[in-house]
């Protein structure tokens, strides 16, 4: 292995500690807890391999954001060894997972929820993330339910993390297990529902 192969790899890690230190210190104080020398302290690097990674804290900010983006991502990736509907559940149910329902992650949720509300720029991000996951549930949906157009699986997306949204806010109270299945469950119902212009017309040919 040569020796740039090295230090691609350790360089790829050391980022890596920086961005998991932000994250964890953003999850923990939010914002106001994140500066350049407390990451540096806390992933164990020195404060000069932070600045040369990210000139500033906005900079540190917006790498981190882009980290989680990657997670959320990885959420609703596609699986070619599964089925269409094997892989929705899959993605529906994955939302759950016991690494995502802790206090660690669910806070992080919430302090980027605010920070979103808070700067412009973390707004742009944010949004721009949340129409990726959008899709990506959305590409889910169609895969499953070919027959739906595009609008309507974007539709049923949208209404789907609604629900997950509101299944992590609420575990930071403490994770009810009956309520997280009943609301994957939930989601299930509403991803695999028969397509509503299917069903409208079913009813006009009753009726004629």
């Amino acid at each position: 292995m040569g020796t740039n192969t090295v230090n691609s790899g350790e360089q790829i890690d050391r980022q890596s500690r920086i961005l998991e230190a932000a994250l964890d210190l953003l999850s923990r104080h939010g914002i106001s807890g994140v500066s350049m020398r407390a990451v540096a302290r806390e992933a164990g690097v020195a404060l000069g391999l932070v600045n040369y990674y990210y000139d500033d804290k906005t900079s540190l900010i917006r790498a981190a954001l882009h980290r989680v983006d990657e997670q959320d991502l990885q959420l609703v990736a596609q699986d070619p060894s599964l089925t269409p509907d094997e892989q929705l559940r899959k993605a529906l149910r994955r939302v759950a997972g016991a690494e995502l329902l802790t206090t660690r992650y669910l806070s992080l949720r919430l302090h980027l929820w605010a920070l979103a509300q808070a700067d412009e720029g973390y707004a742009e991000i944010n949004a721009a993330a949340f129409d990726r996951y959008l899709d990506g549930v959305a590409a889910l949906v169609s895969n499953a339910k070919p027959e739906l157009s595009w609008e309507e699986c974007r539709e049923r997306a949208a209404d789907i993390v609604v629900i997950q949204n509101g299944m992590w806010l609420t575990s930071l109270l403490g994770v009810d297990n009956a309520s997280i299945q009943r609301s994957i469950a939930r989601t299930e119902e509403i991803a695999f529902a028969p397509s509503r212009r299917s069903t409208s017309g079913d009813a006009a040919l009753r009726e004629l």
